[in-house]
């Protein structure tokens, strides 16, 4: 087994001696883990000036305590949300938790709609609370519903909570997503998962899928067990018995980025879990030199980077130059020009960026690189090539000025006798 020492930020900066209480749980999963610390989001109504209900949200220490009802508090000064042995149990979906899990409890509001729980021990007049885990690495998302039965009837009042007061609560429904942020690319299949479990069986459940999407909302999927009747796509109704609720797109494409909101209703509670999905294309970056560029001095070279085939739109692409060996920082180009971007059928851009090269024989050895930032990209893509500038080579001019000068020798050396023997014969003939 391993120790698992749950923490909150803002629990700690009061109750540092918490934090030090370990949660035994196994090496993926917390199925044995028997307290969390939690903020606890409660809430004071109060009425303004204008007659109307002001409400004002505030945080309070508390812990998740998971055992029977015969426990005592973990510990006794913070407020002890007791979670008895259920048919749902929201340690199971915690796989793969470490201690960046964020536990946060609050009120839920029924909306006006008053009806007894079908699971075991309800009462019409029940609190309840919600209690959400949150993955500070993105892996999960859970939505748990906490009912708990007070002393005396508080239907028409709020249940007042003391700082170490000790609430036995029963877990009757969760819903949760292991893909609340997602990034995928273009022309892809994506399954958004959404999955819930409840108390009770045969339960009256509604789901509902909608996309927000630049101000707009789209319903994509519905379906109701009362009536059996479901409408959209993207799932199989199928399914939903065994409380999959995930939404498959077949085909990724620019308007299918937006936020997704997974709704499961069974009376009187209503989740709604949002799952956000980014539409993200990394760069292809090419160069049109190889990874050597010879050049001779006084010779000119367009040197390209080509950054393809990217979304979204924004890019930042630099050239650097830096000598091998000199230990100082790279020096970003200031001569760099750039193209327009270029917009793709399929939805992706394209940038170049290019400079004029025209080195001077102190320049080789130098390193020129292609750096390209993409909010795709983990790290920075670079493309490099080494300047290599030699001296203007004279060897086959001087040979072509030797050349001449040694024909024309050589036809002077055949000239000449003939000329001085006719310049002779005219003498004798004169």
């Amino acid at each position: 087994m391993t120790l698992f020492k749950c923490r909150h930020l803002a629990f700690i900066e009061y109750y540092s001696v918490l934090a030090e209480i370990p949660c035994v749980y196994g090496t993926k999963t917390l199925h044995d883990v028997r307290w969390l610390p939690c903020q606890f989001r409660d809430e004071t109504v109060q009425i303004n000036n204008e007659g109307h209900k002001d409400i004002k949200f505030y945080h309070r220490n508390a812990g998740l305590q998971f055992g029977n009802a015969r426990n005592s508090p973990v510990d006794p000064n913070v407020i002890t949300f007791l979670v008895i042995t259920s048919q749902v149990d929201m340690r199971h979906y915690m796989e793969n938790a470490d201690d960046s899990l964020e536990c946060e409890i609050q009120r839920y509001n029924t909306k006006g709609i008053v009806m007894r729980w079908p699971g075991s021990g309800a009462q019409e007049h029940d609190v309840w609370f919600t209690c959400h885990l949150q993955h500070g690495q993105g892996m999960f998302h859970i939505t748990t519903f906490l009912r708990h039965t007070p002393a005396q009837n508080s239907l028409n009042t709020m249940l007042e909570i003391g700082d170490r007061d000790l609430l036995i609560t029963s877990a009757t429904m969760v819903v949760l997503t292991r893909t609340p942020v997602i990034h995928v690319g273009l022309m892809r299949e994506q399954i958004l998962h959404c999955q819930f479990a409840v108390d009770h069986k045969q339960a009256n459940v509604m789901v509902e899928w909608v996309l927000q999407r630049r101000g707009e909302r789209t319903k994509l999927f519905s379906y109701s067990s009362h009536t059996g009747k479901s409408e959209g796509s993207g799932m199989s109704v199928k399914t939903i018995a065994s409380g999959n609720a995930s939404l498959k797109i077949p085909l990724i494409k620019q308007t299918s980025e937006g936020t997704y909101t997974c709704s499961v209703l069974i009376p009187p509670l209503d989740s709604n879990t949002d799952i956000v999905l980014n539409v993200q294309e990394p760069p292809r970056v090419t160069l049109n030199v190889g990874s050597t560029l010879s050049l001779t001095l006084g010779e000119e070279q367009k040197v390209v980077c080509d950054t393809q085939g990217y979304y979204p739109l924004d890019v930042t692409i630099d050239w650097l130059r830096e000598g091998v060996s000199s230990g100082l920082l790279p020096e970003v180009l200031k001569n760099t020009l750039y193209s327009s971007h270029r917009h793709h059928e399929d939805g992706t851009y394209s940038l170049s960026a290019y400079f004029l090269l025209k080195p001077n024989l102190e320049d080789s050895g130098y390193r020129y690189t292609c750096r390209v930032q993409h909010q795709s990209l983990r790290t920075h893509i670079r493309k490099s090539f080494t300047l290599i500038v030699n001296e203007q080579d004279f060897t086959l001019w001087y040979l072509l000025v030797c050349g001449f000068m040694f024909s024309m020798l050589g036809i002077l050396i055949w000239i000449m006798p003939e000329f001085i023997a006719g310049k002779s014969y005219s003498q004798i003939t004169l």
